[in-house]
């Protein structure tokens, strides 16, 4: 059996390529570094890490050591994940904003259901005001929505920059109405364009009023208007258009977690965890 705090030091050194590096990643100093390197490789009776005094590189052994001691430590903290967790079935009605339903969640609830194998998530797709008020009459435990800047509910995971994006076909003349592809009222998005484009004097017009993130993408992509999107959740297929077609700066949107007091607070704040530290978000 080999010491998987052996197994996690050797890992930090190969993604790290540097003892000192690895060190400060583990929270100890270099010396203690090369010890746990040392008495694994004594463990193995193989020389896994080439070191020189401007270098660091794993030897062929070591290669696939850490193969091996990659797989051997994600079944080690499943299984702490696991027995960490509540022992007996819970339940979380998750609900989330359907743009980030397409693109910064799947992977991450797929991973919370393999670490969290008793906590059944019920999800809910939807827009972010409506799943606050479901969440405020309890029937929701843990939403993950956009809202406006300053408001001072919830925790913030994350801030995204907004832009303007139409799919490459869409041509207007600057001196035409910009036709925008909005959600209706309320919506920070379309009170962003909107705001936006009346300050820098600029007319619009409301080309297509959608339900959801899929309205949103069918009427973009027939090129009946532009739309407003966070920078990292636009489709490849689109484009950005700030600049070709003259518009005016966005603001920022956040996304935050809220969540029931009342709700079971470890189902509660596995999930959560598992959004905040997950490196997709």
């Amino acid at each position: 059996m080999y010491d998987p705090e052996l197994l996690r030091c050797f890992v930090a050194v190969a993604e790290t390529r540097s003892f000192s590096a690895a060190g400060r990643q583990l929270g100890v100093g270099q010396p203690t570094v090369s010890g746990r390197i040392r008495r694994l490789e004594q463990q193995v009776d193989r020389v896994l890490v080439a070191r020189d005094t401007r270098s660091v590189a794993l030897t062929d052994d070591g290669e696939a050591m850490l193969g091996f001691a990659r797989r051997a430590l994600a079944v080690l903290d499943e299984a702490h994940a696991f027995f960490a967790g509540p022992a007996e079935r819970t339940r979380i009605r998750f609900g989330t904003a359907d743009d980030l339903a397409l693109t910064h969640l799947p992977g991450i609830l797929r991973d919370f259901r393999r670490r969290n194998p008793r906590v059944d998530v019920e999800v809910t797709v939807g827009q972010s005001a409506a799943l606050v008020r479901r969440l405020k009459a309890g029937g929701l435990d843990l939403v993950y929505v956009r809202r406006e800047p300053g408001i001072e509910d919830g925790r913030v995971v994350r801030r995204e920059q907004l832009i303007w994006g139409a799919h490459p076909s869409l041509r207007f003349d600057a001196e035409e109405p910009v036709p925008l592809v909005t959600y209706p009222r309320p919506s920070h998005s379309r009170q962003s364009a909107i705001d936006a484009l009346e300050e820098a004097g600029r007319r619009w017009r409301t080309a297509c009023t959608v339900r959801d993130i899929t309205g949103v993408l069918a009427a973009v992509r027939a090129a009946l208007g532009v739309a407003v999107f966070p920078a990292t959740m636009m489709p490849g297929d689109l484009e950005r258009v700030d600049g070709a077609l003259r518009l005016p700066p966005l603001g920022v949107l956040e996304f935050a977690l809220l969540d029931d007091p009342a709700a079971s607070r470890p189902a509660v704040e596995a999930l959560s965890a598992a959004i905040t530290s997950s490196p997709l978000v």
